[in-house]
């Protein structure tokens, strides 16, 4: 009885730390990426506590809404639309590539929305 007890008690311990990794890997975006982002829109938004704030809010409801891994994708076609001219920069203005800058616009929007 202690056995089927503690193998119960066992299997929610690890549905409970299961659960709990997959709602990390949703905000998995790394401190670096958003410090630049912040320091960005600080930069566009006035050096102040309040853009601070703001900027802050605004890159958390963006983790919210895009994975790290489209949001990486979509900064580099930006990057490379800004960068890369020719047939290679071509290939980061094709449908696909701005559909991950759609992406990127919408939940960009929604953080302006929310935070600003």
């Amino acid at each position: 009885m202690k056995l089927l007890r503690f193998v119960f008690m066992l299997s929610l311990l690890l549905c409970a730390t299961s659960t709990l990794a997959d709602a990390g890997s949703a905000d998995d975006y790394p401190t670096d990426a958003r410090a630049e982002y912040v320091f960005a829109c600080m930069a566009s938004n006035g050096q102040t506590q309040q853009a601070l704030r703001q900027c802050s809010c605004s890159i958390d409801v963006i983790a919210s809404i895009l994975p790290y891994d489209k949001y990486e994708q979509a900064e580099t076609v930006l990057r490379m639309r800004r960068t890369a001219g020719g047939y290679l920069g071509e290939m980061f203005r094709a449908a696909t590539a701005s559909n991950m800058v759609r992406d990127l616009q919408e939940a960009e929007a929604e953080g302006e929305v929310r935070c600003f």
